[in-house]
């Protein structure tokens, strides 16, 4: 009986050995695989990070652009100061001539052409002033 005792104990070592073995074997699978999903992540964060840098590095050069723009455009406006004034003032006298011109009464009622030809008369002689 003691030798059969001594069999089924070898039997159940030799189940409880395969068992162990076998989930020994599950056990490295898994962590093999972990593995494997932990480097494919740890090199998605790596590209990542590549693109946040090239991101950033391409909305600091837009900055850097746009600050350039900026102060060209100050620049501009500062040297264009003068002739917008000269605009200005070459507008003004325009329009007071449009308005009088606009409020002078027809010189030959009913006869727009003639009316035209008189204003364009009394304009050369103001030319003509010295």
């Amino acid at each position: 009986m003691f030798a059969r005792i001594k069999a089924y104990a070898w039997q159940l070592l030799a189940v409880l050995l395969l068992a162990s073995l076998s989930g020994n074997g599950v056990l490295g699978w898994a962590y093999l695989g972990q593995r494997d999903a932990a480097a494919v992540a740890r090199a998605s964060i790596v590209g990542v990070e590549r693109e946040r840098d090239g991101a950033r590095a391409a909305a600091q050069a837009c900055s850097d652009g746009v600050e350039g723009l900026e102060s060209a455009a100050a620049q501009r406006h500062a040297k264009a100061e003068p002739a917008r004034a000269a605009a200005a003032a070459q507008a003004l006298a325009l329009n007071q001539r449009a308005d009088y011109t606009l409020s002078t009464a027809p010189a030959a009622p009913g006869d727009a052409c003639a009316s035209a030809q008189a204003l364009g008369a009394a304009w050369l002689k103001g030319r003509a002033k010295p």
